[in-house]
């Protein structure tokens, strides 16, 4: 059931509530107000300051080029990844699509860009994507950098007829738990084995009638090994004072976004962990991690060696893989130091 079913706010009350809340963060604030974030935007909706605009990937990314620099957010209920950088190389297509910029990197499922905003209004104008349950799929926003004109441009082009300030959203789809077949357990570690490509492993487990989580529960060694909960936490700092570059994954169920290079700057707050890097910002809720797996796969020129963070729910937090630079010989080395969860 989607949140905006429970509390029959009107946008003029979702308006007034923002009006006496200014400061506090629009999915903090929808939260708080039993709604979706997209909802309460939309309810915010004028046609001129806040705009519903066409967020087709074909068209939205080409204009998204054309704004220079800027900040990308890709978030999932636990975890925020900000990459500030330029949007290149776009990669159209059906199912999935690419951008493979030098720092802005994403991987994009097109079926889950539902509701396209622009929020034209203060120091941050921003580019907002949300999916048909009215959750943040991806967001762009301006930076001093950013090239103004090209903006208006886009807000122009891809305005919409339609300007509503409802919105119509569709159930969220509940996270699906860890699915296990212990019957398979042979011929996925036989299969898992004669992988040549991490791409084929999703593939691979739902032929097998299971999902990711369930995967690694009955696989175990050599492919497979949990981990303590606050692993993630010390790979962080481990990676920051070695200078290991790493892979780090965040995503959604309509987009995935990747920062690739070191980290230096690691601050706890409160149940956060955040990396605070000029370019690249990471915020993690390690009170949310209930599971981590150490996971090693094969592909045509070795391993591939990850570290992955679920939620109680077991959804998907986090995956962090080591970058080639030249090559991961060093974050294996790390990985491999870190503490097993007893009796892995």
């Amino acid at each position: 059931m989607s949140l905006d079913t429970l509390v029959p706010l009107s946008p003029a009350d979702l308006r007034n509530a923002r009006a006496e809340n200014p400061k506090t963060r629009a999915r903090d604030l929808a939260e708080s107000l039993g709604v979706t974030e997209a909802a309460l935007i939309a309810a915010h909706v004028d046609g001129a300051q806040v705009l519903r605009i066409d967020a087709g990937l074909d068209r939205l990314f080409p204009a998204i080029q054309t704004l220079g620099e800027v900040m990308a957010l890709t978030r999932n209920a636990s975890c925020v990844h900000e990459r500030t950088g330029t949007y290149e190389d776009y990669h159209s297509g059906n199912h999935a699509a690419m951008v493979l910029g030098a720092e802005i990197d994403l991987r994009m499922f097109p079926k889950h860009w539902v509701h396209g905003f622009a929020l034209v209004d203060g120091p941050r104008p921003s580019v907002q994507v949300f999916d048909a349950a009215g959750d943040a799929v991806h967001k762009v926003f301006l930076t001093d950098a950013s090239d103004r004109a090209a903006f208006e441009t886009l807000v122009r082009d891809l305005r919409l007829l339609e300007q509503s300030d409802t919105i119509t959203l569709t159930p969220r789809a509940p996270v699906e738990a860890a699915k296990l077949r212990a019957d398979n357990a042979e011929a996925l570690r036989r299969e898992w084995g004669e992988m040549t490509d991490t791409h084929q492993f999703l593939r691979m487990v739902s032929k097998l009638k299971m999902n990711r989580l369930g995967a690694y529960r009955v696989a175990g060694a050599p492919w497979a090994f949990e981990l303590p909960a606050d692993t993630v936490t010390k790979l962080l700092h481990a990676s920051a004072d070695q200078q290991i570059p790493l892979m780090i994954f965040v995503g959604n169920q309509g987009c995935i976004q990747i920062h690739g290079g070191p980290v230096t700057r690691i601050a706890p707050m409160g149940p956060w962990i955040n990396v605070l890097d000029p370019r690249f910002n990471l915020h993690l809720r390690a009170d949310h991690i209930a599971e981590v797996w150490h996971v090693v796969k094969p592909i045509r020129d070795g391993m591939a060696h990850s570290i992955e963070a679920f939620d109680a729910q077991g959804a998907l937090i986090v995956q962090i893989f080591g970058k080639r630079d030249p090559d991961t010989s060093a974050f294996r080395a790390l990985i491999e130091r870190l503490p097993r969860k007893a009796g892995a």
